[in-house]
């Protein structure tokens, strides 16, 4: 995979800043990784979904709000979603929620967005083990249980976790790719 040509376009909403901070990790992260700028965020709330069509691979960063919810900005675009061009492409997915305040619906979002990307025939990678994590229910969960479709991050309750599951993430992604 030629570094110079390869393009990661990441798209996310963010109400209250933390997928954005997260997103603006994962960019970091991702940069450094390739040893280059490839990594493009585009704030989804000013930026139309459209643009996944100019990258290599496409990232993904959502919320769950409330009791399973989408978070304001991927309820705006979600009829986006089911018409995107993602045929062959590949893409990865993270989330932000709160595994004790909503344990019922925790990441939610996530596995709503999953499911919708399905049909457009991309290749989703970067699925995330469900351990260390405290929690009852979530729609983000693979069929067996044992990951969720995308990082989970939950800054509510486990800020402190939240650099290292990125940067573990991120290395996992690579190793996908290649």
């Amino acid at each position: 995979m030629s570094d110079s040509e390869f393009s990661i376009g990441l798209f996310f909403g963010s109400t209250t800043c933390y997928t954005e901070m997260a997103a603006e990790k994962i960019q970091a992260r991702l940069n450094s990784l390739f040893d280059a700028d490839i990594v493009t965020m585009h704030n989804i709330e000013s930026e139309s979904l459209s643009k996944t069509a100019h990258y290599d691979m496409v990232i993904f960063g959502i919320s769950t709000w409330d009791f399973g919810e989408l978070q304001e900005d991927w309820e705006s675009h979600w009829g986006e979603v089911h018409g995107l061009a993602l045929k062959g492409k590949t893409v990865a997915l993270f989330a932000l929620g709160d595994q004790a305040g909503y344990a019922e619906w925790f990441q939610d979002a996530l596995g709503m967005l999953h499911d919708a990307l399905i049909p457009t025939e991309c290749n989703i990678i970067g699925y995330w083990p469900n351990q260390g994590y405290d929690f009852n229910e979530s729609k983000a969960l693979t069929e067996d249980k044992q990951y969720f479709v995308g990082l989970s991050l939950d800054d509510e309750n486990q800020y402190d976790l939240t650099d290292q599951r990125i940067a573990d993430w991120c290395d996992q992604l690579l190793t996908e790719m290649t």
